[in-house]
């Protein structure tokens, strides 16, 4: 083979390897393969938070570990942290990567005089205190749906790859007597997709500026190779979940494949007449979010490939009205805060079929499915008759008001704006925060951000919480610090339910709503018609003296900027790509 050929073959071999198809020698058809669309990244730390030892005898040169890193063992033990145990003294490091991530962890070590791996603890945390903390089911730190505390051997003169969690902060401790470690490099291995953030949103008030974005990357972080709704635990598809996250993909990414992929998965393992997750809501929450992502995206082939799901499904829940009354089997729930509520959860699964069965007229319509569409119709008839009491309750409240069940200013006023954000979730905080929209409460809408979810960043979040309460503030530490003397523990201390304590989730996409209703509402991006073809611009800008930002839809991003001039009038510029109509 002369030098020509083997030039030929290697850039054939890559060019394979550039779309994702194996080198030739695994051309045999047993193989199954599947393409990872993520990146990884290495990550240096940018703090030691803690070390057990400053004294330099069992600790040396820890600040190395800030360096930049290469990922390569060498042979000259230069810049290492040494950490020595003696029969006595175990050392341990703490390290802060700054944000949370999902990935792992690599270690680089060096010439240990032993010439034998050694054995060391990592901790993952999404908290400083989680990272420091026992595996405990009183204090909640655990291993469920991904490891984050266990014994690893480390290589002499070598490189080792571990974890698969999310996390911000690393714990290292050796674990034998009479030990010593040469450590090069730590660093983390970020996993994400790598993909560019085509909206935007930026105003005159920064709180809000950082919470958009805030809820941006707690969903990207969680666009594994599935939508997942916690990146430490919860790593699965749970499809009511889905839906601010959806939102917010719409808003900020634009089409992701993630998105159709994670609402197929949990049809082909929901086959009717099942609930998908076991949850009759998260049924229709599927529903739900193909009418918003075929409003947003305008995938008609993709819809299509429902059609049959779709009709049979919908059929099913018009089976579940007795008496215009939803009478849903399955588990009964809207979020955790009210799952043992059982008349709100009631008046709430009321609203939801009537917006259910609404969003599957239109897209049986879409269909050419008139029958069904018809039967719809019917069903949504008789479920208006009946209006449930929504007990004070402000999820469902909100569900009633956008479902058309009471007036929306009815619903602010005496339930939802009752007490500020008392009573919000960070999942139904987003319907909470619709239908204040829906009642003109803009102002009290932003304000409700700023407070509960600016409240999360004020304690050192850099993703938005599984759940929250801002009375959990009253004398609490941040979690990037370890906790002071005479103050609470706010990640050990809280939670309910599934996410009692530090097994709560720190990083949960169904806290994304306030990115998706700021460029909705604040920005005032309506989408009007399938695949954004059509978008209304209707700015609401409270108190704020500018708001622009950007828009993705199919054919391009549009970019819109509101001044408020010294007449109070707002001024609005818009500049749209060809065959986006925008109405104003």
């Amino acid at each position: 083979m002369t030098m020509k050929h083997v030039i030929l073959a290697f850039i054939l071999c890559f060019s394979m390897n550039a779309f994702g198809q194996l080198p030739p020698v695994f051309s045999d058809a047993s193989y199954k393969s599947e393409k990872d669309n993520r990146a990884h990244v290495y990550l240096s730390p940018l703090k030691i938070l803690w070390q057990s030892d400053k004294s330099g005898k069992y600790i040396q040169g820890a600040e190395n570990l800030l360096m930049a890193g290469k990922g390569q063992a060498e042979l000259v033990d230069k810049d290492m942290v040494t950490l020595k145990s003696d029969d006595v003294t175990k050392p341990g490091i703490l390290l802060d990567f700054g944000k949370e991530l999902h990935g792992g962890l690599q270690l680089v070590t060096g010439m240990m005089a032993q010439n034998k791996p050694v054995k060391v603890r990592i901790r993952f945390g999404e908290s400083a205190s989680e990272a420091m903390a026992e595996l405990d089911t009183l204090k909640g730190a655990t291993n469920d749906h991904a490891i984050r505390d266990f014994v690893v051997d480390l290589p002499w003169l070598g490189t080792l790859d571990i974890g698969n969690t999310g996390f911000r902060f690393v714990r290292i401790d050796l674990v034998d007597p009479n030990s010593t470690l040469l450590l090069k490099e730590v660093r983390a291995i970020f996993i994400y997709r790598d993909i560019p953030y085509l909206g935007s949103f930026k105003s005159s008030d920064e709180v809000l500026n950082q919470i958009w974005a805030t809820g941006a990357y707690t969903v990207h972080v969680n666009m594994q190779q599935y939508l997942w709704d916690g990146i430490k635990r919860d790593r699965l598809v749970w499809i009511g979940d889905m839906h601010p996250e959806v939102m917010t993909i719409n808003t900020v990414f634009g089409y992701n494949e993630v998105v159709p992929k994670s609402l197929d998965l949990v049809k082909e393992i929901t086959p009717l007449p099942g609930w998908m997750n076991g949850i009759s809501s998260y049924s229709m929450w599927w529903v739900r979010i193909q009418r918003s992502w075929f409003l947003y995206q305008g995938d008609i082939a993709y819809l299509q490939k429902q059609q049959s799901y779709l009709q049979a499904l919908l059929k099913q829940l018009i089976g579940k009205i007795k008496d215009g009354k939803e009478d849903l089997d399955g588990m009964r729930f809207m979020d955790w805060p009210t799952f043992e509520n059982k008349a709100a959860v009631h008046a709430g699964l009321q609203a939801m079929m009537v917006m259910t069965l609404t969003d599957g007229a239109e897209l049986s319509r879409i269909l050419g499915d008139e029958e069904t569409a018809r039967h719809c119709d019917e069903a949504v008839a008789r479920l208006r008759k009946v209006v449930p009491d929504a007990v004070n309750n402000k999820q469902a409240a909100s569900l009633m008001a956008l479902a058309g069940l009471i007036p929306a200013q009815q619903a602010n006023k005496e339930v939802i704006s009752v007490g500020g954000t008392e009573g919000f979730s960070t999942f139904y905080g987003y319907y909470m925060l619709e239908a204040k929209a829906l009642a003109g409460d803009y102002t009290g809408a932003i304000e409700n951000i700023k407070t509960y979810w600016g409240g999360m960043i004020d304690m050192g979040a850099t993703t938005f919480w599984e759940d929250f309460d801002t009375k959990w503030m009253h004398n609490a530490a941040r979690i990037d610090e370890l906790v002071p003397e005479g103050k609470i523990d706010i990640h050990a201390s809280y939670g309910a339910f599934s996410y009692k304590k530090l097994r709560h989730s720190l990083s949960h996409g169904w806290a994304s709503g306030p990115t998706a209703w700021l460029t909705a509402h604040v920005l005032g991006v309506k989408v009007m018609a399938s695949g954004s073809a059509v978008i209304k611009i209707e700015p609401h800008l409270g108190n704020l003296k500018f708001v622009e930002g950007t828009f993705p839809t199919p054919k391009g991003v549009v970019s819109i900027k509101h001044v408020r001039m010294a007449n109070g009038q707002i001024k609005t510029t818009v500049k749209a790509p060809k065959g986006i109509k925008v109405i104003k």
